[in-house]
């Protein structure tokens, strides 16, 4: 059989900028004839031309612009979702306050989810980015426009993803480090995610594993050297194997708590559908800690790791004491211990490894002796 490699697309935030594009330029030409756009990606410095659905002034100085998702092979649900953007040129002097004097306000309408602590639209750095530099171009000096994102669909969707989990409520998240979306469910994304390593392991000694955006995010925020950051999906045994066969000298895991977890059990594909003892796992680590039965139990009950975890940390108030301390240290060490027999197993050769662990605020709960000294090394 011949392999096919796996079609790439893009990420939301590049949809987003396409359609407040088609709109600028409906509002600057009023026309409705635009039928694709050029979006510089940035990362990588690519331009993307992308179809345009629809694009119509609504009123004067207002357009709006639609475009559809296309993430490419990936099993992503926001595939062929519509996305909006309004575009209201404002007269000089108008609208300061909702941007503080900026040239370009971006705002989160129907759909785009906002932080449940803060309030805040849930767009981040890299959406951001992209729809300032590729906007300014068609902006003269001293104009100022308004961009109203809207996902129609976003609201619904929401309710399929994790992103409660991470703070993110009644919509989707603009997240993402790069304008191209990899097929990260495919087969043949991780003959992709070997090379990029088998690059990296040239380059640093000390490679850091992010299973997904919100680990290559925060780990980008920590100060981490991009270069040395290297994105697994649920592929970690595989590409703990590989840092084994390319001499990496040491591995810092960095992820989500209620992912990274399940290495502590020796699960190292980490997607649900193939593997979820969450709730097995960190209620054997609490009872291993001597935690009482009845919270043992109900640690088991609880729907998600985030709230088993909230549950822990509400019982430290509550009693003075420190399980999330001891059980995440437990688990922290365990993940360590685990990753390190996984690669000798099948390299014969013994890499440290340290962990750091994430929740949904995106602030560290956990770092192993290992994973401190190592993040200390590197930032």
């Amino acid at each position: 059989m011949t392999k096919t490699q796996p079609l790439s697309g893009y990420t939301l935030p590049v949809f987003a900028c396409a359609a407040a594009l088609a709109a600028l330029r409906c509002l600057r030409a009023g026309t409705q004839s635009v039928g694709s756009v050029s979006v510089d990606l940035l990362e990588p410095p690519i331009a993307a031309e992308i179809a345009i659905e629809q694009a119509s002034v609504l009123k004067t100085g207002t357009a709006l612009g639609v475009t559809r998702s296309d993430p490419g092979d990936n099993l992503d649900l926001t595939r062929n979702t519509p996305v909006w953007a309004m575009v209201e040129l404002l007269p000089e002097g108008e609208g300061e306050n909702r941007g503080e004097g900026e040239q370009i306000v971006i705002v989160g309408g129907e759909g785009i989810g906002h932080h449940k602590v803060g309030g805040g639209a849930a767009i981040y750095d890299y959406a951001m980015r992209l729809l300032r530099s590729n906007l300014s171009r068609e902006i003269a000096p001293g104009e100022r426009i308004t961009v109203t994102l809207i996902l129609p669909s976003g609201r619904q969707l929401a309710t399929r993803t994790s992103n409660e989990a991470f703070g993110v409520v009644e919509g989707l998240s603009l997240l993402g480090t790069t304008g191209i979306s990899q097929p990260l469910s495919a087969p043949g994304q991780l003959e992709i995610y070997r090379e990029q390593l088998q690059q990296k392991a040239e380059l640093f000694d000390t490679l850091v594993f992010c299973i997904g955006e919100n680990g290559l995010d925060l780990a980008r925020q920590l100060g981490i050297d991009p270069q040395r950051l290297v994105k697994t999906a649920n592929w970690l045994g595989p590409l703990l194997v590989e840092a084994g066969c390319q001499g990496v000298r040491s591995i810092l895991l960095f992820g989500y708590h209620g992912k990274l977890m399940k290495l502590a059990a020796g699960i190292f594909h980490t997607h649900h559908h193939l593997a979820d003892g969450r709730r097995e796992i960190l209620t054997a680590f609490c009872a291993k800690a001597g935690m009482p039965a009845a919270a043992c139990s109900a640690i088991f009950a609880a729907a998600t790791a985030e709230e088993a975890l909230g549950q822990l940390r509400a019982l430290d108030v509550a009693t003075g004491t420190h399980w999330v301390d001891r059980i995440y240290g437990d688990i922290a060490r365990e993940i360590d211990l685990r990753s390190s027999d996984c690669i000798f197993t099948h390299t014969n050769q013994r890499i440290p490894v340290g962990s750091v662990m994430f929740g949904r605020d995106r602030k560290i709960i956990v770092k192993s002796d290992t994973g401190d000294t190592f993040l200390t090394q590197i930032c």
